[in-house]
């Protein structure tokens, strides 16, 4: 495991991945409608994590996807960032999102 001290890139995939990474995070929250279907759309946990099984006995097992997604981390920042935007700005109940 490479442990770097900056926020740069340190391999190819990071480098390809970079400018997605960038678009999630300057996506700006500065409408109530928007940030309520974000936080509609983006779930709350990671979903499809499930055990195949075949006669009683587990013969597959299906990982959580969010763990294969590469945007995961930047996805749930965005819809902290509604939820925050929800609850600060247009103070609005968030529970119904949660």
């Amino acid at each position: 495991m490479q442990v770097t001290t900056n926020n740069y890139p340190n391999n190819i995939i990071d480098i390809l991945l970079q400018p997605g990474r960038n678009f999630i995070n300057n996506v700006d929250i500065n409408n109530a409608e928007f940030a309520r279907k974000l936080c509609q759309f983006i779930p709350a946990q990671c979903p499809f994590a499930r055990d195949i099984k075949f006669f009683g006995r587990t013969v597959l097992k299906i990982p959580p996807m969010c763990k294969l997604n590469p945007f995961y981390y930047e996805i749930i920042s965005l819809r902290f960032r509604a939820l925050t935007f929800l609850a600060d700005v247009c103070l609005e109940d968030i529970t119904p999102y949660c």
